[in-house]
């Protein structure tokens, strides 16, 4: 309602009634009506210059500074600054949850892929509230707090970070009852000296956790008793999972095949068995800091691990797109949206799973890993090793980094190298054929996605439909 809105920001709006606003948003372009939009000024765009596109839609109101100039004042909510206002909208969310458990994610790696599998655990139980996108950062974090519904039963969030102190913030907002460390890996390495700054990092999301919180905690990994150390500090709980025999969610057995998973674990005392409808061991290992939320949550547990089966890969996460040709099957697996030395090795992994019986050459299109700073040369080239242990046959490469992988595979493995993505398409392109699955990594900014369509095109032109 316009009056939370107004007692929550400071806000004045001139609205003769109390009108209803059912929820919030900072896109214009994906505003549904009846919801309150949001003028954010952004590094590239000033919101407030589509606020009058926001009305016409049907926006209940636009939150708007106060130097906006006049316009239909029943439908403006002024205040002194909208991005404090979003913040103060974000506590108003999480303060009028009082019954909702909440759960905080982050993670150099598996931060989007674990929200969505509690989404499905948790489901089981009750209503859960978490954002449709990744929307870890200071816009989306309030944003996904400010429309949690008050009587929700889960809330889960997304909290991501480029620079120390920025989980800090994030976290005091959110004030999880649970929160997770997926693990810890180099990246955004250029804006930190050290491994051990990004886990310092990392473990700002025990600094929210509610009076008798939880930190769950990858056992696995080498920063585990650093991450632990802050965890206690922040008079945290602390419950690890992993493959370590010490783990308190312990993987147990896990059969990998292309499609998915399938995993028994002692989950803090229970034995579960569960599917999973994505593959890769990493799924698997983040299922288990899953499955202990659930427990920590006080939510069924078994229904919690049947609905992991129900998980697929998403688009520019692992989506996998099979056409069949006249000449044989081909397979493209989108994992076009981010990349870095952890999630590049996973993705390289499970593209081994590939069976031979099926498909004569796995293929790997890689772009550059970015913000690695001065070791990402080297940490490209390491990446060799991983090329050869998932039995790759050909790589092509693409960026100025990418370049040190390339020259360090033998002769046999070189597809073909380009300066950038775009240059790089005609050789892809030229490069594979029926019989091939073909996976595409690399960071956003390098731009990989358009290899994906073109890839997409070219072999749907081809198949046994067209």
């Amino acid at each position: 309602m316009t009056r939370e809105i107004a007692s929550a920001t400071g806000g004045a709006c001139s609205a003769a009634d109390d009108a209803p606003v059912s929820g919030f948003s900072i896109d214009s372009r994906g505003l549904a009506r009846g919801e309150g939009f949001i003028a954010i000024r952004g590094d590239n765009r000033d919101g407030h210059a589509f606020v009058p596109a926001a009305l016409e839609a049907g926006a209940a109101c636009a939150v708007v500074e106060t130097a906006f100039p006049p316009g239909d004042e029943t439908r403006l909510m002024r205040v002194a600054d909208t991005f404090d206002a979003l913040n103060d909208l974000g506590r108003a969310g999480r303060a009028r949850a009082k019954n909702t458990k909440v759960i905080a994610v982050t993670g150099s790696v598996g931060k989007t892929g674990t929200k969505e599998a509690l989404r499905l655990a948790l489901g089981a139980s009750g209503s859960v509230h978490a954002s449709s996108k990744s929307f870890n950062n200071h816009w989306g974090v309030p944003l996904t707090l400010a429309n949690m519904p008050r009587d929700v039963a889960f809330g889960v969030f997304e909290i991501g970070m480029n620079h120390a102190g920025e989980i800090d913030v994030l976290t005091r907002l959110v004030r999880p009852h649970i929160a997770i460390v997926t693990t810890v890996a180099p990246v955004h390495l250029g804006f930190f000296g050290s491994l051990e700054e990004i886990a310092d990092a990392k473990a700002e999301i025990f600094r929210g956790l509610e009076a008798g919180g939880t930190a769950v905690i990858n056992r696995d990994i080498p920063h585990f008793d650093r991450l632990a150390a802050h965890a206690r500090d922040a008079g945290a709980k602390i419950v690890s999972f992993g493959e370590n025999a010490d783990a308190d969610a312990k993987l147990l057995s896990a059969d990998l095949t292309p499609e998915g998973s399938k995993a028994t674990a002692d989950i803090l005392g229970d034995n579960v068995t569960f599917r999973l409808g994505a593959p890769g061991r990493h799924l698997v290992q983040n299922a288990l800091a899953v499955l202990a939320a659930v427990k920590l949550a006080g939510a069924d547990l078994a229904p919690a691990a049947a609905a992991l089966g129900e998980m697929q890969p998403q688009a520019g996460r692992g989506q996998r797109r099979v056409i069949e040709t006249k000449e044989g099957p081909v397979a493209i697996v989108d994992e076009s949206y981010n990349a870095n030395p952890a999630s590049m090795r996973a993705a390289l992994s499970t593209l081994g799973l590939a069976p031979r019986s099926v498909y004569k050459r796995r293929v790997a299109v890689l772009g550059d890993m970015l913000e690695l700073g001065p070791e990402g040369p080297k940490l490209h080239q390491e990446l060799a090793q991983d090329v050869d242990g998932a039995g790759v046959d050909v790589v092509f490469a693409c960026g100025e980094l990418m370049a040190s992988l390339f020259q360090a595979l033998p002769a046999g493995r070189q597809g073909a190298y380009a300066k950038s993505s775009g240059e790089l398409e005609p050789k892809l392109l030229e490069g594979v054929g029926p019989g091939d699955i073909i996976m595409i990594k690399g960071s956003l900014g390098s731009r990989m996605a358009p290899l994906v369509e073109a890839l997409r095109r070219r072999f749907e032109a081809e198949s046994v439909s067209a």
